[in-house]
């Protein structure tokens, strides 16, 4: 396993990192299963360990923290809020009243008394960048988190939260958390230049595009992922973005073999190539899909395979652009781009 500095903290972070959104009713695991899974990551070098408020409504952080019990100064631990836990309106976004309920919602989950890195779920249109960032550093001169970050942030948005940091003599974001994949590669145009310019650590979600680079996605086979069950629309091949992914990890695929790779080894091995890039995240249901993903570890690939991946999927280009969570609101609602 390889470490890596997170940005300009100081901490030292394994180059993959264990995602825990499948930890309980969205990847229907166990607590035995998740700790199985929590136990081979750490054997395997993972340090790093990020969860959110929201996966499985506060599910998936008390099974981390059941699953870290006892050992929870060997990890740096991440979490995140922002996206809706509830119907009540005050129940998400950023504002200096959920932020600091949902924290200690999810310290109390975690079993901890504070988190590492606390992150931004999503940018909050309805919040001043002042006000969170003057919360998120009173929770920290507090000692409830030791940094905060935030995840799949616009390009513009990163700035101008850097900006009022600044403005305002606040703490600021020192990480991004944004989606990345050989499939998505649209954060290579504007995010993570930006994350370069302000040294921020990247900690690159769905790095294996949502199951498309695990393997099981083949041209000619029936599509029986857990996340083509949840999210059909997104493996439906009659529409012309899933078609274009599948013609592209036919041709991945034989890059892959000609390498001596898995599929997943060069997927991993792509994203952590990229020298803005801290760490992947992995979303492992099982242990048998952990080490799948711990083999690409090690991995460096080599100028000739990152050509020819280059040549099936061109830099900053997103295969299904529609995907994006980071897109501006105007360019998804005409009434914000007309007068």
């Amino acid at each position: 396993m390889q470490y890596r500095t997170l940005g300009r903290t100081g901490v030292q972070v394994s180059s993959l990192a264990l995602g825990a959104m499948n930890f309980g009713r969205i990847g229907r695991t166990t607590q035995d299963e998740a700790t199985a899974v929590v136990d081979a990551a750490l054997e395997g070098g993972i340090n790093l360990i990020d969860t959110a408020d929201m996966y499985g409504g506060g599910e998936s952080e008390e099974m981390v923290g059941k699953a870290i019990a006892g050992r929870r100064d060997d990890i740096v631990l991440a979490t995140k809020a922002g996206l809706p836990m509830g119907d009540d309106p005050n129940r998400r976004g950023s504002s200096r009243r959920w932020l600091v309920t949902e924290l200690e919602n999810s310290l109390r989950r975690l079993g901890v008394d504070h988190v590492d890195l606390y992150q931004i779920h999503r940018w909050d249109p309805e919040t001043s960048d002042e006000e969170t960032l003057s919360t998120l550093t009173d929770l920290q001169r507090a000692g409830k988190i030791r940094y905060f970050g935030s995840s799949t942030f616009p390009a513009h948005r990163v700035v101008q939260a850097q900006w009022a940091a600044r403005e305002h003599r606040l703490g600021r974001y020192v990480t991004e958390q944004p989606s990345y994949s050989i499939l998505q590669r649209g954060v290579e145009a504007h995010v993570l230049p930006v994350t370069e310019e302000y040294g921020l650590g990247v900690l690159v979600w769905s790095p294996l595009a949502s199951g498309w680079l695990s393997g099981a996605v083949r041209a000619g086979r029936e599509i029986t992922t857990s996340r083509s069950e949840a999210m059909p629309q997104r493996f439906d091949l009659s529409v012309p973005s899933n078609r274009a992914r599948l013609d592209a990890v036919e041709r991945l695929a034989v890059v892959a073999d000609e390498a001596g790779l898995t599929l997943i080894q060069l997927a991993l091995g792509f994203v952590t190539a990229h020298p803005a890039v801290t760490s992947a995240l992995v979303g492992p249901r099982t242990t048998d899909h952990l080490n799948a993903q711990l083999a690409a570890a090690d991995i460096v690939l080599s100028a000739d395979v990152l050509d020819a991946i280059d040549a099936i999927v061109a830099p900053g280009t997103d295969l299904a652009a529609h995907e994006k969570f980071d897109t501006p609101p105007a360019l998804l609602d005409p009434a914000l781009r007309r007068r």
